[in-house]
């Protein structure tokens, strides 16, 4: 293992009168099976942030399994070898036997598939044209879920670190990682290490067709039953023509209900090793006594046998403007997207930089859209920057009486006028202020400082956190002026117009 110490105090000094640590240091710890620790000691604190990350999200799915990043996310609290089962060796005779029905459960929907695909059939899912042998095969999966529920001690993890006094227990996934943590007492930090590792080590993904089925409920409640949820994910396949940004987290429904435990658990086994993963403790504890912790459980993990590939496919130049138009139960609105840069590009800084300078209530499109012209009741524009794409989005929501047409063109109109106009100096630097005070001012949480460390190293390595100020205080009125003039051009942008749904003109013909 290899372990250095860096400061952060050089940017954090910047803001020395807002109470941050001007001498915080972030000690790097690495194992030798390339697993990752960053270790932030604050004396003092009466409770230890800990989190870790895989370096896996739904950009390193492939059609036919996505959404299986975010279902991981649901696994890994189902318990290991030792907590969350009454008697781990029948349990997983019984997951096998599962494994081999599902398998066969399987087999007979892409029968019934194909039959769809074919016209024979008018919906796969009805359960009227199953076969007999389908039918079986479903009652005994069902009695063989009924044994397995039997073994399973619910919650068991969130159990064991509740009664020893930790809180705050939760995980997230998104399109570039998966980051789980949870706040513990100062005396209970090696119950994390433990824990934590044995999550790693022996996991069993217990429940997995269940959960798979939570998932899917999941996915209908916040996309499918939603007003703006389906057009939504169609916009963001729209605007994306070959990169994997294009699926949702939650992944397709088809792939939901396809995916097996064997897949899920080779992705296991690559993006789940340790050389894929970082962790992250802020608060107060020994370092001596930390790094021997993460090396006695930590340690055991065994090296993947290949580390995890860049994404291989890149988003190609889009060559004319997309345009979608949305009836829905929602107030009139108009989001427009452009094709911008990826986290840690040149011009990053300076897109950041302009969406302050269009943001908020003293920004330029509250100013001219929803005081001046009174087109619209909000008006926001952004950059987001991704490990390998990125894009800039402009959004307006319509105020009543006027057109989103009117909306989208004041919403460019304040846009071609950063193309000829410089940004005076004044406003270039209140917004400049602003963004060292916003991203720093999270940093004084241990919680903060945690998930900003982890975010960082999975995109470009966590000392970006002292670097990246000195980018975004050095754009100039020439920068903005620059990447408005390059990035903003109608054959890279793709708008949705949404309109309310009782103005359907395909409704109100029938």
């Amino acid at each position: 293992m290899r372990a250095r110490l860096l400061g952060v105090a050089g940017a954090l000094a910047l803001l020395a009168s807002t109470s941050v640590a001007q001498n915080l240091q972030v000690e790097e710890f690495i194992l030798d099976n390339g697993m990752k620790f960053l270790f932030v000691a604050r004396p003092g604190a009466p409770q230890i942030v800990c989190g870790w990350t895989a370096k896996f999200g739904s950009v390193n799915e492939r059609p036919g399994t996505t959404g299986v990043a975010h279902l991981f996310e649901h696994m890994m609290f189902k318990g290991t070898h030792t907590i969350g089962t009454t008697d781990v060796e029948s349990e997983l005779v019984v997951i096998e036997e599962m494994d081999a029905v599902r398998a066969a459960v399987r087999q007979e929907e892409l029968i019934l598939i194909e039959r769809q695909r074919r016209g024979r059939i008018q919906d796969a899912k009805d359960p009227a044209n199953r076969s007999d042998r389908h039918r079986r095969l479903l009652q005994q999966f069902e009695e063989l879920q009924d044994r397995a529920r039997s073994f399973i001690v619910s919650e068991e993890i969130w159990n064991t670190y509740s009664k020893a006094g930790a809180s705050g227990m939760n995980a997230g996934t998104s399109e570039d990682s998966t980051v789980y943590f949870v706040q513990v007492p100062a005396n209970k930090l090696e119950l994390w290490f433990w824990l934590e590792s044995d999550r790693l080590l022996h996991p069993v993904f217990r429940e997995f067709y269940a959960e798979r089925d939570v998932v899917h409920e999941e996915r209908r409640r916040s996309t499918d039953s939603t007003p703006t949820g389906k057009f939504r994910e169609q916009f963001e396949s729209m605007f994306w023509q070959a990169s994997p940004y294009s699926w949702p987290v939650i992944g397709w429904a088809s792939d939901l209900e396809g995916i097996t435990r064997a897949e899920a658990m080779e992705y296991f086994s690559l993006y789940y090793a340790p050389n894929n993963l970082t962790a992250c403790l802020v608060g107060d504890f020994d370092l001596d006594e930390a790094k021997s912790m993460a090396e006695l459980y930590f340690g055991r993990l065994e090296r993947g046998a290949r580390s995890p590939e860049p994404v291989r496919t890149l988003e190609v130049p889009q060559l004319a403007e997309k345009r979608m138009i949305a009836y829905a139960d929602t107030n009139p609105s108009v989001t427009i997207r452009y094709h911008s840069v990826p986290d840690g590009h040149v011009d990053e800084p300076a897109l950041v930089i302009l969406g302050g300078i269009l943001n908020g209530r003293t920004g330029r499109f509250y100013r001219s859209l929803v005081e001046g012209q009174k087109v619209a009741t909000s008006a926001s524009g952004g950059q987001n920057g991704m490990r390998y794409e990125g894009y800039f989005t402009l959004r307006g929501s319509v105020s009543e009486g006027r057109a989103p047409e009117e909306v989208e063109q004041a919403l460019y109109a304040e846009i071609e006028k950063l193309k000829t106009e410089p940004v005076g100096e004044r406003e270039l630097q209140k917004i400049k202020n602003q963004n060292l005070v916003g991203r720093f001012r999270g940093l004084r949480s241990n919680f903060g400082l945690m998930r900003e460390l982890l975010i960082r190293d999975v995109w470009r390595q966590w000392e970006t956190i002292n670097t990246d100020p000195a980018l975004y205080e050095a754009v100039t009125p020439e920068d903005i002026m620059r990447v408005v003039q390059d990035y903003f051009a109608p054959d890279r942008r793709t708008v949705a117009i949404y309109y309310r749904k009782e103005n359907d003109p395909s409704e109100s013909a029938d």
